[in-house]
């Protein structure tokens, strides 16, 4: 099998990423050994995705190189992606000001996803690992479950480390080992708090609470 774009995650950025691919007139292939797209994407914001920030902004954002926000926030900001899913008819609410969250269920915005895919002449296969990668010319060969795959480019959307019930593995920071990418220590960056029974009572009234950033 041969495609100009191989997407390595049907997650959200695998999925989004597959539909401009596609767009742009390339042929593209979208693998995930996940056997449903967008997994986290279901269980984001309580199910109900929060999946934009009207105030996002490249000050929210902190990197070694600021200008890839401004650069990238510039080309495409929230209002885009609201006028996305208004165009495949999808309702949401504003829950917090400038948070929009899916006014029914996060379903709705893997439907978006795959839709803009189907329309965009993507395909996806799921249930399909990926055990090599390598160069081959100018393009790259993966290795699959599918068989060989040739691709002129390839795109490694699989996400971190966090939730691996739902998949989440580090096939992503091998890649980069692999080809000279330096992969700094992970930590969790979100973790709960785990509370005896003793506590419970008395923390149970600070449920929900959030404290602004200054």
């Amino acid at each position: 099998m041969v495609y100009d774009v191989v997407v390595i995650g049907a997650g959200a950025a695998g999925l989004m990423c597959a539909a401009q691919a596609g767009y742009a007139g390339r042929r593209v292939l979208v693998v995930d050994h996940a056997n449903k797209a967008g997994k986290k994407i279901l269980m984001s914001g309580g199910g109900r995705c929060n999946f934009t920030n009207l105030d996002t902004a490249p000050g929210h954002f902190y990197s070694e190189n600021p200008y890839f926000c401004i650069s990238a926030l510039k080309r495409y900001r929230p209002e885009h992606f609201v006028s996305l899913v208004e165009t495949h008819g999808v309702e949401y609410v504003e829950k917090a000001p400038g948070q929009l969250f899916c006014a029914d269920s996060a379903k709705e915005i893997v439907r978006v996803l795959l839709t803009e895919c189907e329309w965009a002449g993507a395909e996806i296969k799921l249930s399909t690992s990926v055990s090599r990668l390598e160069r081959q010319g100018e393009g790259m060969r993966l290795t699959t479950s599918l068989g060989t795959i040739d691709a002129g480019v390839v795109v490694v959307a699989t996400g971190g480390l966090s939730i691996p019930t739902m998949g989440a593995t580090g096939f992503g920071y091998d890649i980069a080992r692999q080809f000279g990418l330096e992969v700094l220590p992970t930590r969790p960056g979100l973790v709960p708090f785990t509370l005896s029974d003793s506590w419970k009572e008395r923390a149970a009234g600070l449920s929900g609470l959030a404290y602004p950033r200054r």
